[in-house]
């Protein structure tokens, strides 16, 4: 049967090749047979003389070489075509020429290499399956890099790159080359050059690389691959697309480098760029970089009572309004929580106070926020490169720590950094280093005798917390508290507190020294909602009774989040823990806030005693009164704080406080001491009023 069923002209070379030879007449007799000829037909010469070759060969007849023999003598036209002979099972290359006498039959075997193409036809087809079930686009390339087959995938990307190569034929590296950049275009051709061009018999290794290619609406990310394949000079070429990983990483590294809230360059970056700017140096003039450091003013308690939604908005909004206000080549960046950062360049002390200003100015105007303006303020520090820093941490030391001072001064204040802030910076560091190691084994408790105005009784005390510094002495609250607050170490120091003092109140109590012990508690164990735990576990553990135990607290921490407070105070209040304000009149709480909560004591604060006696020019009672009689129609009991003058307890007498506490009757003292100075009271005569206004007021106390 036939495999070719069309004739194809006769090429002109064939003419000159020595094959097998047979003429045929018009009737289809043979009329001679050369050699060549015998033996493909298998048949010697004499047998085939003379004879028709349908009777020689009746399997020919019907076939496409009878067919081919009718359409010569029909048209006078050479055919030449591949014939496949089915007695022998053989392919067979035939070329009939029309000559006066009848037909030339010229013919050889070209079995072995029509099998070679099958086999090599098969293996494309089956390579093009393999090829369509990969999700990659991808090609099969022969040895001069053109492509044999295709995969729809890479059909598809021809289509969306707009390639109008790659198709099968083509050159591959020209049909990938548009697009690309040239470093790309140039590795790939170096990668596939390599694979290809590996000593025959051996493994090279795949080649791999990713590049971009642009179109005039995107860019997309492709890993190209490419290996040889086994026992074959052809290599398979795979294009994955990786446009989504490679998006991906720029987003983690670009979130790496930015503020996820307000899109703002991060610390990380901001220390980088301004590394940079003092890796530049100063100016001839001497400019060099700044840091501006910007802290909102009491944005935490505009965060929890308006929400954090509404918080974001205003931090995204300061950012913007920061951002606009720079000079260009400037850069300004969120360090987190409240804080931001401006760098900027080519500055003078001058220069940098100016922008500090003009930053500064950008809260003038409220914020705009759900529907709501909130004004907002900042406390910021500035600090300017001195020649040959490089230190970008060093800088941002600097900076923070003339924030810390403005904050120090008030609200939405300036301050330009100096060289005494650094060392009041390294103290608040060595604080908070120390308090976080060996620093509260070294705390010690003072404690303040509070008196009661009718008989002059000890009531009981106040704990004041001290610092037994092993180089500076003993230091006040004040130097090393507000660091605790800031560092959360507060919570530990309180909890240490709690046990010390429960524990000191249960032995005076079974000394028949009876005195209720007040202990100051931060906003922060509010907010860490472990004070229930910590006050029980303290009482527990010391075995004093709940209703000896005092909390005292100020109105600001209150306010920091009154519910969180209200709950936890609740809790305490019916287990039999007392709760007190402390500092009455410094806070900004309403007093409808304020007496909601479980409060059984309200302490005055010494500058509410001032600023009465200033106003009525000596006659406070009738301010201090109004306060009593207030606290009095709601059940609570008032202390009056900072008694240091015979005047300021007659005042709070004529007011009618319940109790005082103050420099008059008593400095805070050691533990140990307290005992002894309720003895001598007693022996003389119990009323440690009337004994401290019959002698002269006490001096500062240290």
């Amino acid at each position: 049967m036939a495999a070719d069923d069309g004739a194809r002209p006769v090429r002109p070379d064939m003419a000159a090749v020595p094959d097998a030879v047979f003429r045929l007449d018009a009737e289809g007799r043979f009329t001679s047979v050369n050699a060549a000829a015998e033996r493909l037909l298998e048949h010697r010469a004499d047998e085939l003389l003379g004879r028709r070759a349908r009777d020689v060969f009746p399997a020919a007849v019907d076939t496409l070489a009878a067919e081919r023999y009718q359409q010569v003598f029909a048209d006078g036209r050479a055919r030449e075509f591949d014939y496949f002979y089915e007695p022998r099972s053989r392919w067979f290359e035939i070329r009939m020429v029309p000559d006066p006498l009848g037909i030339g039959v010229y013919f050889r075997d070209v079995d072995s290499s029509q099998q070679a193409d099958a086999e090599r036809d098969a293996e494309l087809r089956r390579l093009t399956s393999v090829l369509e079930a990969l999700p990659s686009a991808t090609v099969l390339l022969d040895q001069d890099r053109r492509i044999l087959t295709a995969n729809r995938a890479w059909t598809e990307v021809r289509s969306q790159s707009g390639l109008s190569g790659g198709v099968v034929g083509s050159d591959y590296l020209a049909a990938i080359r548009p697009g690309l950049a040239p470093a790309d275009a140039e590795t790939i051709a170096a990668g596939i050059r390599g694979v290809l061009e590996a000593p025959s018999g051996t493994a090279p290794a795949p080649f791999e690389h990713e590049y971009s290619r642009s179109t005039p609406t995107t860019t997309g990310w492709f890993r190209v691959q490419a290996a040889r394949v086994e026992r074959s000079p052809r290599i398979v070429v795979t294009h994955t697309d990786i446009t989504e990983r490679v998006r991906g990483e720029q987003a983690l590294a670009w979130r790496a480098r930015h503020d996820d809230l307000t899109g703002l360059p991060n610390r990380g970056t901001l220390l980088d760029l301004t590394a940079e700017a003092l890796a530049a140096g100063s100016g001839a003039d001497g400019a060099g970089a700044a840091l501006i450091v910007l802290d909102l003013d009491g944005f935490k308690t505009i965060n929890d009572s308006l929400g954090h939604g509404i918080g974001d908005q205003l931090l995204r909004q300061v950012g913007h309004r920061l951002a606009g206000a720079l000079r260009p080549g400037d850069a300004v960046g969120r360090l987190g929580s409240d804080q931001f950062v401006a760098l900027a360049h080519g500055c003078h002390a001058s220069d940098a106070a100016d922008l500090a200003f003009r930053l500064q100015g950008t809260f003038t105007r409220p914020f705009p926020a759900s529907g709501i303006s909130v004004p907002l303020s900042a406390s910021v520090g500035v600090a300017v490169a001195q020649p040959g820093a490089r230190d970008p941490h060093e800088l941002l030391s600097d900076a923070d720590a003339a924030m810390f001072a403005a904050k120090s001064m008030g609200r939405d204040r300036v301050r330009l950094f100096s060289p005494g802030l650094r060392e009041a910076a390294r103290w608040r560091l060595e604080v908070a280093t120390r308090l976080r190691d060996e620093a509260i084994d070294q705390l010690v408790v003072y404690y303040q005798p509070v008196v009661r105005l009718d008989t002059g009784a000890v009531e009981g005390v106040e704990a004041l917390v001290r610092w037994q510094h092993p180089e500076r002495g003993l230091l006040g609250p004040d130097t090393f508290l507000a660091v605790a607050e800031e560092t959360g170490q507060i919570i530990p120091i309180t909890r240490w507190l709690l046990r010390e003092t429960t524990r000191r109140a249960a032995a005076w109590a079974a000394e028949g020294l009876p005195l209720r012990m007040s202990v100051n508690i931060s906003a922060r164990h509010f907010s860490a909602e472990t004070l229930v735990r910590d006050v029980r576990l303290a009482l527990r553990e010391s075995g004093l009774a709940p209703d000896q135990l005092v909390l005292e607290l100020t109105e600001t921490s209150i306010a920091e989040d009154p519910t969180r407070a209200e709950d936890q105070l609740t809790v305490l209040r019916r287990a039999g823990v007392r709760v007190a304000i402390d500092d009455f009149g410094t806070g900004w709480s309403s007093l409808a806030q304020l007496f909601s909560l479980p409060i059984g004591t309200l302490k005055i604060d010494r500058s509410l005693l001032i600023a009465a006696e200033q106003v009525t020019g000596g006659e406070g009672g009738a301010v201090l009164a109004a306060i009593v009689a207030l606290t009095r129609t709601l059940g609570i009991r008032s202390v009056a704080e900072g008694v240091e003058t015979v005047d300021h307890l007659r005042m709070v007498r004529e007011a009618g406080c319940d109790m005082v506490q103050g420099w008059l009757l008593a400095h805070p003292m050691p533990g140990d001491d307290l005992p002894d100075w309720v003895r001598r009271v007693h022996e003389a005569g119990g009323d440690a009023c009337a004994i401290a206004a019959a002698r002269t007021p006490v001096p500062s106390a240290p």
